[in-house]
């Protein structure tokens, strides 16, 4: 159990059967009255922000995230499938819970399966990922006025525009986290 008081930056805790992480937390000592806690939380299941007060002494359940190192396998339908590296045990993720997180990811590559309760409930990938494009219209020197850029297609699908002298075949380097073009290979 943690007091509200006790509240922290990027702690989980459960409240009212939701799990919230603390995004900012503010002790406040109005002249009159009681202390009380003011705070902005998100729901981790499904991303919502909130701000709610409590008293310094309310107490809440800690919930315990785990984040666990996986392998993607590959999709089928609607399931993606994952391989734990150390017990080389699968499970099948459906496509809600994905969403577009792996849409940068190739098959075979380790990305962090989230989970609270045995329940996944978020997909994080690799912050940067390698990439070959398999199609892009050709640049042209001396087409540029100002960091000129033009739609690439990459290998796992996923669009990413990208400078003029880009050419099919080259091998990006991608932030997954913004879907930005970083640089060469």
């Amino acid at each position: 159990m943690v007091s509200a008081g006790d509240f922290k930056n990027g702690l989980t805790v459960e409240i009212e059967g939701n799990i919230y992480q603390i995004l900012e937390f503010q002790h406040v000592k109005p002249g009159k009255g009681a202390a009380f806690v003011r705070t902005k939380m998100k729901n981790i299941i499904n991303g919502g922000v909130v701000e709610k007060t409590f008293r310094p002494t309310e107490k809440f359940e800690q919930a315990h995230i785990d984040r666990k190192e996986m392998q993607y396998l590959y999709s089928d339908s609607d399931l993606f499938y994952f391989m734990d590296v150390e017990s080389y045990d699968q499970i099948a993720v459906n496509a809600d819970t994905v969403g577009d997180s792996l849409k940068f990811v190739k098959e075979n590559e380790n990305v962090k399966v989230i989970s609270y309760q045995g329940n996944v409930f978020s997909i994080e990938p690799p912050i940067t990922v390698e990439l070959d494009i398999i199609e892009t219209e050709p640049g042209f020197k001396g087409d540029t006025a100002q960091g000129a850029t033009k739609p690439a297609i990459v290998e796992t699908g996923a669009q990413v525009m990208v400078p003029l002298f880009v050419e099919q075949g080259d091998k990006l380097k991608i932030d997954t986290r913004t879907g930005e073009y970083l640089s060469r290979v």
